[in-house]
Protein backbone atom coordinates (compact mmCIF):
# COMPACT_ATOMS: atom_id res chain seq x y z
CA UNK A 1 0.00 0.00 0.00
CA UNK A 2 1.26 3.50 -0.84
CA UNK A 3 2.58 5.15 2.33
CA UNK A 4 0.97 8.50 1.48
CA UNK A 5 -2.44 6.85 1.26
CA UNK A 6 -1.74 4.83 4.40
CA UNK A 7 -0.86 7.97 6.33
CA UNK A 8 -4.40 9.26 5.88
CA UNK A 9 -5.71 6.33 7.89
CA UNK A 10 -3.28 6.33 10.82
CA UNK A 11 -1.87 8.96 13.12
CA UNK A 12 1.59 10.48 12.95
CA UNK A 13 2.97 8.40 15.81
CA UNK A 14 1.66 5.18 14.30
CA UNK A 15 3.21 6.17 11.01
CA UNK A 16 6.60 6.67 12.64
CA UNK A 17 6.37 3.28 14.30
CA UNK A 18 5.47 1.67 11.00
CA UNK A 19 8.42 3.27 9.21
CA UNK A 20 10.74 2.19 12.01
CA UNK A 21 9.52 -1.38 11.65
CA UNK A 22 10.04 -1.29 7.89
CA UNK A 23 13.59 0.02 8.28
CA UNK A 24 14.39 -2.56 10.94
CA UNK A 25 13.16 -5.35 8.69
CA UNK A 26 15.21 -4.00 5.79
CA UNK A 27 18.30 -3.94 7.97
CA UNK A 28 17.85 -7.61 8.79
CA UNK A 29 17.83 -8.69 5.15
CA UNK A 30 21.05 -10.38 4.13
CA UNK A 31 22.45 -10.51 0.59
CA UNK A 32 20.48 -13.71 0.21
CA UNK A 33 17.29 -11.71 0.52
CA UNK A 34 15.98 -13.57 3.58
CA UNK A 35 14.40 -11.90 6.57
CA UNK A 36 16.75 -13.64 8.98
CA UNK A 37 20.11 -12.13 9.80
CA UNK A 38 22.80 -14.52 8.58
CA UNK A 39 26.50 -14.52 7.82
CA UNK A 40 27.00 -13.66 4.13
CA UNK A 41 28.61 -16.60 2.34
CA UNK A 42 29.68 -16.63 -1.30
CA UNK A 43 31.08 -19.29 -3.55
CA UNK A 44 33.63 -19.07 -6.36
CA UNK A 45 32.77 -21.55 -9.07
CA UNK A 46 33.76 -22.04 -12.70
CA UNK A 47 31.34 -23.31 -15.31
CA UNK A 48 32.28 -26.68 -16.73
CA UNK A 49 32.21 -27.37 -20.44
CA UNK A 50 29.18 -29.65 -20.01
CA UNK A 51 27.15 -27.18 -17.92
CA UNK A 52 23.49 -26.84 -18.79
CA UNK A 53 20.68 -24.69 -17.47
CA UNK A 54 19.51 -27.67 -15.45
CA UNK A 55 22.94 -28.40 -13.94
CA UNK A 56 23.50 -24.76 -13.02
CA UNK A 57 20.05 -24.65 -11.43
CA UNK A 58 20.82 -27.77 -9.40
CA UNK A 59 24.09 -26.32 -8.12
CA UNK A 60 22.71 -22.89 -7.30
CA UNK A 61 19.68 -24.35 -5.56
CA UNK A 62 21.84 -26.64 -3.42
CA UNK A 63 24.21 -23.84 -2.43
CA UNK A 64 21.32 -21.55 -1.60
CA UNK A 65 19.88 -24.22 0.69
CA UNK A 66 23.23 -24.40 2.48
CA UNK A 67 23.15 -20.67 3.14
CA UNK A 68 25.07 -19.06 0.28
CA UNK A 69 23.83 -15.60 -0.55
CA UNK A 70 25.81 -15.11 -3.76
CA UNK A 71 28.10 -16.66 -6.34
CA UNK A 72 31.26 -15.44 -8.02
CA UNK A 73 30.79 -17.37 -11.24
CA UNK A 74 33.19 -17.84 -14.13
CA UNK A 75 31.01 -18.50 -17.17
CA UNK A 76 33.85 -18.43 -19.68
CA UNK A 77 35.62 -15.09 -19.62
CA UNK A 78 33.75 -12.22 -21.28
CA UNK A 79 31.01 -14.49 -22.63
CA UNK A 80 27.90 -12.31 -22.41
CA UNK A 81 25.47 -15.09 -23.32
CA UNK A 82 26.74 -17.52 -20.69
CA UNK A 83 26.93 -14.89 -17.95
CA UNK A 84 23.39 -13.77 -18.79
CA UNK A 85 22.14 -17.36 -18.47
CA UNK A 86 23.91 -17.98 -15.17
CA UNK A 87 22.94 -14.60 -13.71
CA UNK A 88 19.23 -15.21 -14.42
CA UNK A 89 19.42 -18.59 -12.73
CA UNK A 90 21.24 -17.04 -9.76
CA UNK A 91 18.54 -14.40 -9.32
CA UNK A 92 15.80 -17.02 -9.65
CA UNK A 93 17.40 -18.75 -6.66
CA UNK A 94 17.81 -15.55 -4.65
CA UNK A 95 21.57 -15.39 -5.18
CA UNK A 96 23.62 -12.28 -5.83
CA UNK A 97 25.62 -12.64 -9.04
CA UNK A 98 29.27 -11.62 -9.40
CA UNK A 99 30.53 -12.16 -12.95
CA UNK A 100 33.96 -13.63 -12.20
CA UNK A 101 36.41 -12.94 -15.04
CA UNK A 102 40.24 -13.16 -15.03
CA UNK A 103 41.63 -9.86 -16.32
CA UNK A 104 45.27 -10.14 -17.37
CA UNK A 105 45.28 -13.69 -18.73
CA UNK A 106 44.57 -13.91 -22.45
CA UNK A 107 46.09 -16.37 -24.86
CA UNK A 108 45.06 -14.82 -28.15
CA UNK A 109 45.57 -11.05 -27.84
CA UNK A 110 47.81 -8.96 -30.08
CA UNK A 111 51.40 -10.00 -29.38
CA UNK A 112 52.29 -6.38 -28.48
CA UNK A 113 49.87 -6.44 -25.53
CA UNK A 114 51.90 -8.78 -23.37
CA UNK A 115 54.11 -8.05 -20.39
CA UNK A 116 57.89 -8.42 -20.72
CA UNK A 117 60.08 -9.88 -18.01
CA UNK A 118 63.45 -8.59 -16.82
CA UNK A 119 65.19 -10.87 -19.31
CA UNK A 120 63.38 -9.08 -22.12
CA UNK A 121 61.09 -12.05 -22.85
CA UNK A 122 57.46 -11.40 -23.76
CA UNK A 123 54.87 -13.48 -21.90
CA UNK A 124 53.35 -14.10 -25.31
CA UNK A 125 56.31 -16.34 -26.16
CA UNK A 126 57.81 -17.34 -22.81
CA UNK A 127 55.63 -17.90 -19.74
CA UNK A 128 56.59 -18.11 -16.08
CA UNK A 129 55.59 -21.30 -14.25
CA UNK A 130 52.76 -22.52 -16.51
CA UNK A 131 51.82 -22.14 -20.20
CA UNK A 132 48.54 -20.33 -19.48
CA UNK A 133 50.44 -17.44 -17.85
CA UNK A 134 50.20 -15.36 -20.99
CA UNK A 135 49.77 -12.18 -19.01
CA UNK A 136 49.10 -8.83 -20.59
CA UNK A 137 50.74 -5.57 -19.53
CA UNK A 138 48.45 -3.50 -17.29
CA UNK A 139 50.19 -0.31 -18.47
CA UNK A 140 49.40 -0.88 -22.16
CA UNK A 141 46.65 1.55 -23.33
CA UNK A 142 45.19 -1.05 -25.69
CA UNK A 143 44.92 -3.54 -22.83
CA UNK A 144 43.30 -0.94 -20.59
CA UNK A 145 40.75 0.01 -23.25
CA UNK A 146 40.00 -3.64 -23.96
CA UNK A 147 39.36 -4.48 -20.32
CA UNK A 148 37.29 -1.37 -19.63
CA UNK A 149 35.12 -2.14 -22.67
CA UNK A 150 34.70 -5.84 -21.97
CA UNK A 151 33.88 -5.49 -18.28
CA UNK A 152 31.44 -2.76 -19.30
CA UNK A 153 29.67 -5.20 -21.65
CA UNK A 154 29.28 -7.67 -18.80
CA UNK A 155 27.96 -4.92 -16.52
CA UNK A 156 25.25 -4.23 -19.10
CA UNK A 157 23.67 -7.62 -18.38
CA UNK A 158 20.60 -6.74 -16.27
CA UNK A 159 20.98 -9.57 -13.74
CA UNK A 160 24.71 -9.02 -13.11
CA UNK A 161 25.10 -7.34 -9.71
CA UNK A 162 28.92 -7.13 -9.62
CA UNK A 163 31.75 -7.69 -12.03
CA UNK A 164 34.35 -9.72 -10.17
CA UNK A 165 37.99 -9.01 -11.05
CA UNK A 166 40.57 -11.77 -10.88
CA UNK A 167 44.21 -11.94 -12.05
CA UNK A 168 44.15 -8.16 -11.89
CA UNK A 169 47.86 -8.09 -11.14
CA UNK A 170 51.34 -8.92 -12.34
CA UNK A 171 52.70 -12.45 -12.55
CA UNK A 172 53.72 -13.79 -9.13
CA UNK A 173 57.27 -12.52 -8.82
CA UNK A 174 57.49 -14.83 -5.81
CA UNK A 175 55.18 -17.82 -5.48
CA UNK A 176 53.37 -18.61 -2.25
CA UNK A 177 55.69 -20.77 -0.14
CA UNK A 178 53.54 -23.86 -0.43
CA UNK A 179 54.00 -23.94 -4.21
CA UNK A 180 57.80 -23.87 -4.31
CA UNK A 181 58.29 -27.62 -4.19
CA UNK A 182 55.67 -28.19 -6.89
CA UNK A 183 57.65 -26.08 -9.35
CA UNK A 184 61.07 -27.10 -8.07
CA UNK A 185 61.95 -23.59 -6.93
CA UNK A 186 63.49 -21.78 -4.00
CA UNK A 187 62.27 -18.20 -4.22
CA UNK A 188 64.27 -16.20 -1.72
CA UNK A 189 64.52 -13.28 -4.10
CA UNK A 190 62.90 -11.80 -7.22
CA UNK A 191 64.15 -13.66 -10.28
CA UNK A 192 64.22 -12.09 -13.78
CA UNK A 193 62.04 -14.76 -15.40
CA UNK A 194 59.01 -13.81 -13.27
CA UNK A 195 59.72 -10.09 -12.76
CA UNK A 196 57.42 -7.92 -14.93
CA UNK A 197 56.98 -5.54 -16.72
CA UNK A 198 60.02 -4.21 -18.60
CA UNK A 199 58.34 -3.41 -21.91
CA UNK A 200 59.42 -0.22 -23.70
CA UNK A 201 56.42 1.76 -22.47
CA UNK A 202 56.82 0.78 -18.81
CA UNK A 203 60.54 1.55 -18.90
CA UNK A 204 59.96 4.91 -20.63
CA UNK A 205 57.07 5.92 -18.35
CA UNK A 206 59.09 5.09 -15.26
CA UNK A 207 62.11 7.01 -16.49
CA UNK A 208 59.94 10.03 -17.30
CA UNK A 209 58.46 9.96 -13.80
CA UNK A 210 61.66 9.31 -11.83
CA UNK A 211 64.66 9.83 -14.10
CA UNK A 212 65.67 6.21 -13.48
CA UNK A 213 66.37 3.79 -16.32
CA UNK A 214 65.24 0.62 -14.59
CA UNK A 215 67.05 -1.58 -17.10
CA UNK A 216 70.37 -0.27 -15.82
CA UNK A 217 69.59 -0.90 -12.13
CA UNK A 218 71.57 -3.89 -10.84
CA UNK A 219 68.84 -5.10 -8.44
CA UNK A 220 65.43 -3.61 -9.35
CA UNK A 221 63.82 -5.36 -6.36
CA UNK A 222 65.59 -2.84 -4.10
CA UNK A 223 64.16 0.17 -5.93
CA UNK A 224 61.16 1.40 -3.93
CA UNK A 225 60.14 3.80 -6.70
CA UNK A 226 59.90 0.91 -9.14
CA UNK A 227 57.69 -0.99 -6.71
CA UNK A 228 55.48 2.07 -6.28
CA UNK A 229 55.23 2.56 -10.04
CA UNK A 230 53.83 -0.93 -10.52
CA UNK A 231 51.45 -0.77 -7.56
CA UNK A 232 50.04 2.41 -9.08
CA UNK A 233 49.79 0.92 -12.60
CA UNK A 234 47.52 -1.84 -11.29
CA UNK A 235 45.52 0.56 -9.13
CA UNK A 236 44.89 2.92 -12.07
CA UNK A 237 43.70 0.03 -14.22
CA UNK A 238 41.32 -1.22 -11.54
CA UNK A 239 39.93 2.24 -10.92
CA UNK A 240 39.31 2.84 -14.64
CA UNK A 241 37.36 -0.40 -14.83
CA UNK A 242 35.49 0.52 -11.66
CA UNK A 243 34.56 3.94 -13.01
CA UNK A 244 33.11 2.37 -16.16
CA UNK A 245 31.14 -0.25 -14.26
CA UNK A 246 29.90 2.19 -11.63
CA UNK A 247 28.69 4.49 -14.41
CA UNK A 248 26.38 1.67 -15.46
CA UNK A 249 24.93 1.39 -11.98
CA UNK A 250 26.73 -1.84 -11.12
CA UNK A 251 29.34 -2.73 -8.49
CA UNK A 252 32.84 -4.21 -8.55
CA UNK A 253 34.41 -6.91 -6.38
CA UNK A 254 37.79 -8.59 -6.70
CA UNK A 255 39.66 -11.75 -5.77
CA UNK A 256 42.94 -10.54 -4.28
CA UNK A 257 46.01 -11.95 -2.58
CA UNK A 258 46.13 -11.85 1.24
CA UNK A 259 47.33 -8.77 3.08
CA UNK A 260 47.88 -6.59 1.17
CA UNK A 261 51.03 -5.57 3.05
CA UNK A 262 52.18 -9.06 4.05
CA UNK A 263 51.68 -10.87 0.73
CA UNK A 264 49.75 -9.12 -2.08
CA UNK A 265 52.18 -6.25 -2.58
CA UNK A 266 55.27 -8.43 -2.37
CA UNK A 267 54.07 -11.32 -4.51
CA UNK A 268 51.92 -9.72 -7.24
CA UNK A 269 52.13 -5.90 -6.82
CA UNK A 270 48.55 -5.56 -5.55
CA UNK A 271 48.05 -2.59 -3.24
CA UNK A 272 44.37 -3.41 -3.23
CA UNK A 273 43.36 -1.32 -0.23
CA UNK A 274 43.79 1.69 -2.57
CA UNK A 275 41.28 0.37 -5.11
CA UNK A 276 37.98 2.17 -5.63
CA UNK A 277 35.84 -0.96 -5.64
CA UNK A 278 32.96 -2.19 -3.52
CA UNK A 279 34.05 -5.50 -1.98
CA UNK A 280 37.25 -7.49 -1.49
CA UNK A 281 37.59 -11.27 -1.56
CA UNK A 282 41.14 -12.05 -0.33
CA UNK A 283 42.20 -15.60 -1.13
CA UNK A 284 43.17 -16.66 2.40
CA UNK A 285 44.30 -20.10 1.31
CA UNK A 286 46.32 -21.12 4.35
CA UNK A 287 47.84 -24.29 2.86
CA UNK A 288 49.42 -22.26 0.06
CA UNK A 289 51.40 -20.40 2.71
CA UNK A 290 52.11 -23.51 4.82
CA UNK A 291 49.96 -22.10 7.59
CA UNK A 292 47.33 -23.71 9.85
CA UNK A 293 43.64 -22.85 9.80
CA UNK A 294 44.17 -20.38 12.67
CA UNK A 295 46.19 -18.19 10.26
CA UNK A 296 43.01 -17.35 8.34
CA UNK A 297 41.72 -15.23 11.20
CA UNK A 298 45.10 -13.58 11.69
CA UNK A 299 45.42 -12.49 8.06
CA UNK A 300 41.77 -11.40 7.92
CA UNK A 301 42.47 -8.98 10.77
CA UNK A 302 45.18 -7.33 8.68
CA UNK A 303 42.87 -7.14 5.66
CA UNK A 304 39.99 -5.54 7.52
CA UNK A 305 42.36 -3.02 9.10
CA UNK A 306 43.88 -2.19 5.69
CA UNK A 307 40.56 -0.75 4.48
CA UNK A 308 39.72 0.77 7.89
CA UNK A 309 36.47 -1.14 7.89
CA UNK A 310 35.12 1.06 5.06
CA UNK A 311 34.67 -1.78 2.56
CA UNK A 312 33.47 -5.36 3.14
CA UNK A 313 36.11 -8.07 3.22
CA UNK A 314 34.98 -11.63 2.51
CA UNK A 315 37.55 -14.14 3.66
CA UNK A 316 38.27 -16.70 0.93
CA UNK A 317 38.56 -20.32 2.10
CA UNK A 318 40.19 -23.08 0.03
CA UNK A 319 38.35 -26.39 0.36
CA UNK A 320 40.01 -29.80 0.14
CA UNK A 321 37.68 -32.08 -1.81
CA UNK A 322 39.53 -35.38 -1.28
CA UNK A 323 40.20 -34.55 2.33
CA UNK A 324 40.45 -38.13 3.55
CA UNK A 325 43.50 -38.58 1.32
CA UNK A 326 44.97 -35.11 1.80
CA UNK A 327 48.19 -36.42 3.32
CA UNK A 328 48.85 -38.44 0.17
CA UNK A 329 48.19 -35.58 -2.28
CA UNK A 330 51.49 -34.09 -3.47
CA UNK A 331 50.06 -31.13 -5.37
CA UNK A 332 49.28 -28.34 -2.86
CA UNK A 333 46.50 -27.17 -5.15
CA UNK A 334 44.69 -30.34 -4.10
CA UNK A 335 44.99 -29.40 -0.44
CA UNK A 336 42.78 -27.04 1.55
CA UNK A 337 40.54 -27.05 4.58
CA UNK A 338 39.29 -30.40 5.83
CA UNK A 339 35.92 -30.55 7.63
CA UNK A 340 37.42 -30.32 11.12
CA UNK A 341 39.19 -27.06 10.15
CA UNK A 342 36.39 -25.17 8.47
CA UNK A 343 34.77 -24.01 11.71
CA UNK A 344 38.01 -22.44 12.94
CA UNK A 345 38.56 -20.69 9.61
CA UNK A 346 35.04 -19.26 9.57
CA UNK A 347 34.95 -18.16 13.21
CA UNK A 348 38.46 -16.71 12.96
CA UNK A 349 37.46 -14.68 9.90
CA UNK A 350 34.30 -13.32 11.46
CA UNK A 351 35.90 -12.47 14.81
CA UNK A 352 38.60 -10.60 12.89
CA UNK A 353 35.96 -8.36 11.32
CA UNK A 354 35.18 -10.03 7.99
CA UNK A 355 31.81 -9.22 6.46
CA UNK A 356 31.48 -12.88 5.50
CA UNK A 357 33.34 -15.75 3.85
CA UNK A 358 33.73 -17.19 0.36
CA UNK A 359 34.24 -20.85 -0.52
CA UNK A 360 36.67 -21.99 -3.20
CA UNK A 361 34.86 -23.94 -4.40
CA UNK A 362 31.40 -24.95 -3.13
CA UNK A 363 31.55 -27.84 -5.59
CA UNK A 364 34.37 -29.31 -3.45
CA UNK A 365 32.32 -29.24 -0.26
CA UNK A 366 31.58 -32.79 0.92
CA UNK A 367 28.69 -33.74 3.19
CA UNK A 368 31.13 -33.63 6.10
CA UNK A 369 32.24 -30.12 5.11
CA UNK A 370 28.65 -28.92 4.90
CA UNK A 371 27.84 -30.38 8.32
CA UNK A 372 30.74 -28.53 9.95
CA UNK A 373 30.00 -25.41 7.88
CA UNK A 374 26.36 -25.35 9.01
CA UNK A 375 27.43 -25.83 12.63
CA UNK A 376 29.93 -22.96 12.40
CA UNK A 377 27.43 -20.59 10.80
CA UNK A 378 24.76 -21.36 13.41
CA UNK A 379 27.18 -20.80 16.26
CA UNK A 380 27.97 -17.29 15.04
CA UNK A 381 24.41 -16.07 14.45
Amino acid sequence: MDLLILSKHIGTMKMKKLLASVLLAAGMVSCAGTAEKTIPVYGWQGEGAEATEASIQADFSKWKEHGLCGVCYNAGGFNVEKHARAAKIAHANGLEYHAWIPAMLKGDADSTWYAVNRNGESAYRVQAYVPYYRCMCPNNPDVVNYLVTEYGRIADIPEVDFVHLDYIRYVDVILARGLWEKYGLVMNEEYPTADYCYCDKCVADFKKATGIDIRTVKDPSMCDQWKRFRYDVVTRLVNKIADAVHAKGKKVSAAVFPGPESYAKKLVRQEWNKWNIDAFFPMNYNDFYLEPASWVGEITREEVASVNGRKPVYSGLFICRDWKNKAKIKDPEGHGLIPSEIGEAISGSMKAGAAGVALFVPGNMTDEHWAEFDKAIRSLQ
